[in-house]
């Protein structure tokens, strides 16, 4: 139970940080876009909040705080199938407790409004640029196959390891900077699912995307890393 509600706490702080961070960087902006130092800004906040929790609950569940990392390390047989469904069920609640606290916040302002977004992924017309249906696909599984690939690599490798929260914190927020301005970045289903429900409407019907996108870079990212470490191996 403990590993769960360190999970709840970490996910909860990412979305809070990392999806206020877009809501008000986006609403600075007079809701029409993210400028380049808002996506900077953006990227940090989600990075950093890694970084934090990590140092702060790492020691207690391994600082998942996402669906897509906790089936990698299901996969890699670091995580049973007990603790890999109390891991994503601690997510997803976390998730949403910090959507709620954020959407309390925004909408306790005169200058912002969660009707305008509480940092939902989207692609087409939800996404300054357009971006396709097939493109948003390709982004997600290529950034969280990085993502994920990076986390194998730093915390299978005694060397590294003890700098592990800061590696994965900084390769989250490399991902941010080209992912923000094309998806809105999720790597992340339970920190895409909450803001999407608590919008509903588009936002809502696109979010299957960024639900099983990152969940296949995961999986690409796990078959991957085993062909590598085998192939160093021979």
């Amino acid at each position: 139970m403990k590993k769960y509600i360190a999970e709840f706490i970490g996910t909860f702080t990412l979305v809070l940080f990392g999806c206020g961070t877009a809501v008000v960087c986006g609403g600075a902006a007079g809701g029409t876009g993210v400028g380049y130092l808002g996506v900077v800004a953006i990227a940090m906040a989600f990075g950093l909040a890694i970084v934090a929790m990590a140092y702060a609950i790492g020691s207690v569940s391994g600082c998942h705080v996402n669906p897509a990392v906790s089936l990698s390390m299901f996969l890699t047989k670091k995580l049973d199938l007990k603790d890999f469904i109390g891991y994503v069920a601690a997510q997803v609640a976390g998730a949403f407790a910090g959507t709620a606290v954020l959407k309390f916040i925004v909408d306790s302002t005169e200058a912002l409004s969660s009707a305008n977004g509480l940092g939902q992924n989207g692609f087409g017309a939800l996404n300054g640029f357009g971006l396709s249906m097939g493109g948003a696909y390709v982004v997600e599984v290529i950034l969280t196959f990085v993502f994920i690939m990076t986390i194998l690599g730093v915390t299978s490798n005694e060397k590294t390891s003890h700098m592990a929260g800061i590696v994965i914190g900084l390769t989250l927020t490399f991902v941010h900077i080209i992912g923000i301005p094309l998806t809105g970045t999720s790597v992340n289903p339970a920190r895409s699912l909450a803001p999407a429900v608590f919008m509903g409407g588009e936002p809502l019907s696109q979010v299957w995307l960024f639900i099983l996108a990152p969940l296949v870079g995961a999986v690409l990212a796990v078959v991957v890393h085993k062909v590598l470490k085998v192939g160093k191996e021979q």
